[in-house]
């Protein structure tokens, strides 16, 4: 027979908080999934079913099963239902709304001399020139055009 890492014991208010949960039907799949399993793992439910159980019961692996048992043990309710959030982006922003302006101002100005009018390649060089940005590419320059309506032609 396999140990028991933590036995979940809802309260009265959790268990409440989890049924709204589940029969109102407002709140994300993720958490009505994870509300769904804290029920199923309650040691007063007379259902009470096991890790692997509950995970076939409600078509997720057990591992996930696991991880909020052991979330709700650690951490209470609020952070076995609610997903996690992110404290930085993955990936900061290259293109700021400042160097978007400066693309903007630059496609609505003049062409350097030389040019009849201005290209996005030419747009995307000329602001690694004014050192705006380390590097761009010309279909970043594109979708900032693109995204304020403007248009080279």
């Amino acid at each position: 027979m396999p140990s028991v890492k933590y036995s979940i014991e809802l309260s009265s208010s959790d268990k409440t908080t989890l049924r709204n949960i589940v029969t109102k039907g407002n709140s994300p799949a993720k958490a009505i999934l994870r509300a769904n399993i804290l029920l199923a793992s309650d040691k007063a439910n007379k259902k009470h079913m096991t890790v692997a159980e509950t995970a076939v019961a409600f078509s997720t692996s057990p591992t996930t099963v696991q991880n909020v048992r052991t979330a709700y043990a650690n951490n209470g309710l609020q952070v076995a239902i609610q997903r996690k959030k992110r404290i930085t982006p993955p990936v900061p922003p290259k293109i700021t709304g400042d160097v978007e302006a400066h693309i903007v101002a630059m496609a609505c100005g003049n062409p350097p001399k030389g040019y009849h009018r201005w290209s996005v390649r030419l747009i995307a060089e000329k602001c690694v020139e004014l050192n705006y940005v380390e590097s761009i590419s010309h279909m970043t320059v594109s979708r900032i055009l693109k995204k304020t309506n403007l248009s080279l032609t």
